[in-house]
């Protein structure tokens, strides 16, 4: 039988991340038209409201479906608007490993809501999934995912040479393309801050971080 990630939500002290709803499909296609989008992610551009309805009914379920990763929504607790997407993928399930990559809305930049979502998925993976190596790829250029990177406890472990393309120009256009490097990242179980453990909650099936 095909492993794959259970159907499941995770909750911090300020985010839900969960499946995407038809419903968030406005909210993606605004967050994809963005300078930053267009710079270091391969999403198509335009990013159009088609692409967000494709991948919330058929992309995303058949990431998890296919045991390749799972796609979520991160979403606030208090207005219940999407600031970001974060994603799992290139996992394997024998040496328990996989990739995160994610974006943060415009309008949600500044609050530490990457580095927030990405501590809920790393512990979710290790303590209830039995995972052992989560990792990350960013762009030499692209500083402020780096940043995150470094704040969540991740480990540099070199440059991938000529490993990935950005792009530069107005976001909803194709933009010019370059090459870039990236770096790898690597976050095990020891690398979280024992201050940032995430508890279950005793009444559900989500997961809590607490300072």
């Amino acid at each position: 039988m095909q492993a794959s990630f259970p159907e499941t939500a995770i909750s911090t002290e300020r985010l839900l991340l969960r499946p995407l709803e038809e419903g968030d499909a406005p909210g993606l296609t605004a967050m994809m038209a963005d300078e930053l989008v267009l710079a270091w992610t391969d999403i198509p551009q335009p990013y159009t409201l088609q692409h967000a309805q494709r991948w919330i009914r058929h992309g995303a379920p058949a990431l998890r479906a296919e045991g390749r990763g799972i796609a979520f929504g991160v979403v606030e607790h208090l207005t219940q608007r999407l600031v970001g997407t974060l994603r799992l993928h290139r996992t394997d399930w024998r040496l328990r490993s996989t990739e995160v990559s994610g974006t943060t809305a415009p309008w949600a930049r500044g609050e530490g809501y990457a580095v927030e979502s990405l501590l809920g998925v790393a512990q979710w993976l290790f303590e209830d999934r039995g995972f052992h190596r989560l990792e990350l790829r960013t762009a030499a250029g692209d500083t402020a995912a780096q940043q995150v990177a470094q704040k969540a406890g991740g480990i540099s472990e070199g440059v991938l040479r000529s490993a990935w393309i950005v792009r530069t120009g107005e976001a909803g256009t194709p933009g010019d393309e370059s090459r870039s490097d990236l770096i790898l990242w690597s976050l095990l179980p020891e690398d979280l801050d024992p201050a940032d453990v995430a508890i279950r909650h005793p009444t559900t099936d989500r997961f809590v971080l607490h300072d």
